[in-house]
């Protein structure tokens, strides 16, 4: 009989850790450098992006293990970038560097207690139960300066493999964390070469110098382990606690989503020059269901907040295979009583605009100004009673398959989740079907769960 996952988070799931190993690239490379730019900077106080993947496997844990190190080793040799450290010049400009004689990628190992499968973790609701399970939980990007910018941890399940991935998030975002992943995935499966190899060159996007006067404090301890420091500057002698949230995966099937696309698209009246999209359709429906189960005032205001790829939408249009930052957050306010009392359209109409607008010309202007006046984000910049957007099902998250499968399921960790947080993911079983990753407090979220439109259940 299995071991009962524990629904307590201050529960353990009886993880021991059998290695740390640190992976370098197979051949040498020299000494590589490249400054993070504007589209980088924003994120050094953000924590690193967290996800993992599950998969089934066939008992030979050691040889998952190995074939991931193996592959991972040579995948290093194009994507050096995540085998280095942040540094600074002398100037006070962040950068990425990479020297051979730094450790590496980190590599931990490590086996649940008894008889604790796959499908025990994958219907976890919250992943406070999963956080065992990957590394670097509340630590900083800014803490890439003396941290390996990407932490792997391979955990032995009972009939399988569950692989926790933390990077850095002032180095990549989740274009190029997918763009990795897949490569990775391809060069275990057997592949004797990428198929796209990584854009590295980040001044191409932006060539603005931006000198920072960004530091850690003095760690209060080891640093070995999770830690939360706050960067110099950020006052937390006053911080209020952190509010109680709630996360939930709702599935939203292929027909479901269809069925919302043609809903939001059918009798607009609105000025809309085209229709709106999957994206747009679907942001629409949760920000208004999520509006309406936070009881919020109808003057209240909420604001819709997407991390926008701006790849093709720079001048001059940067390659899919960029790596690193290419994304800026756009927002979209807007009076709770007025998108409560409005059909769907109005929400979706805000939300195109919103995007349509955020153009070449945009973009430079958002840069200039926030180079003239650097502002390190931090969650509460995503807007009062917010519904924040930071991934997309367009990722082929499904399709990570290094040789034993695809993942049975995929989950973002703990880090930068706040009310209001959504992860979308495409569903696993493929087609238009949707995964929404949502945080709340849990009083919404108890709402949100009873609503039967929300749910399409009407």
């Amino acid at each position: 009989m299995a071991q009962e996952v524990p629904k307590n988070k201050d529960e353990s799931l009886n993880l021991k850790i059998t290695c740390k190993s640190h992976v370098k690239p197979e051949k040498k490379i020299g000494r590589k450098e490249c400054q993070l730019v504007t589209f980088d900077l924003p994120y050094l106080a953000f924590y690193y992006n967290q996800k993992i993947l599950f998969y089934k496997g066939d008992g030979d844990f050691e040889g998952m293990v190995k074939k991931l190190k193996d592959g991972l080793s040579i995948v290093l040799e194009e994507f050096h970038q995540l085998a280095g450290k942040i540094g600074k010049d002398e100037e006070g400009v962040f950068k990425v560097e990479y020297d051979d004689d730094m450790e590496g990628v980190e590599v931990t190992e490590a086996v649940l207690g008894d008889e604790i499968g796959v499908a025990d973790l994958t219907v976890a609701e919250s992943t406070e139960i999963l956080k065992e399970l990957i590394p670097y939980s509340g630590v900083l990007n800014l803490e890439g300066m003396h941290r390996p910018l990407l932490a792997i941890q391979l955990t032995k399940l009972k009939d399988g493999l569950a692989m926790g991935c933390a990077f850095n998030h002032a180095v990549l975002d989740g274009t190029s964390t997918w763009h990795f992943m897949s490569s990775w995935a391809e060069i275990c499966s057997g592949s004797p070469s990428t198929s796209t190899s990584p854009f590295l060159d980040r001044t191409k996007a932006r060539n603005t110098r931006v000198k920072l006067d960004l530091s850690l404090p003095e760690p209060k301890g080891q640093l070995n382990g999770d830690a939360k420091p706050e960067p110099k500057g950020q006052p937390n002698g006053d911080a209020k606690p952190e509010p109680k949230l709630r996360e939930k995966i709702f599935k939203f099937s292929e027909s479901t989503i269809d069925k919302i696309k043609s809903t939001v698209n059918e009798n607009s009246s609105l000025d809309s020059s085209k229709p709106f999209s999957t994206f747009q359709a679907l942001s629409t429906h949760i920000w208004h269901h999520v509006t309406h189960a936070r009881n919020l005032k109808p003057e209240d205001y909420t604001v819709f907040t997407v991390f926008v790829d701006c790849r093709k939408r720079v001048n001059p249009p940067m390659p899919e295979a960029y790596f690193g930052n290419l994304i800026q957050a756009i927002f979209t306010v807007t009076a709770a009583g007025l998108l409560l009392a409005q059909p769907p359209q109005f929400g979706a109409s805000l939300i195109q605009k919103a995007i349509v607008a955020h153009n070449a010309k945009a973009i430079d202007e958002r840069n200039k100004e926030w180079e003239s006046s650097p502002k390190i984000f931090q969650f509460k910049d995503a807007g009062v009673n917010c519904v924040a957007v930071g991934s997309s099902p367009r990722f082929k998250v499904y399709d990570i398959n290094f040789g034993w499968g695809n993942p049975e399921n995929v989950r973002s960790g703990t880090n930068n989740k706040f009310d209001g947080m959504i992860y979308l993911y495409p569903g696993k079983n493929g087609g238009r079907s949707i995964d929404v990753e949502l945080t709340l407090e849990p009083e919404a979220m108890g709402r949100l769960e009873q609503d039967k439109e929300f749910l399409m259940e009407v």
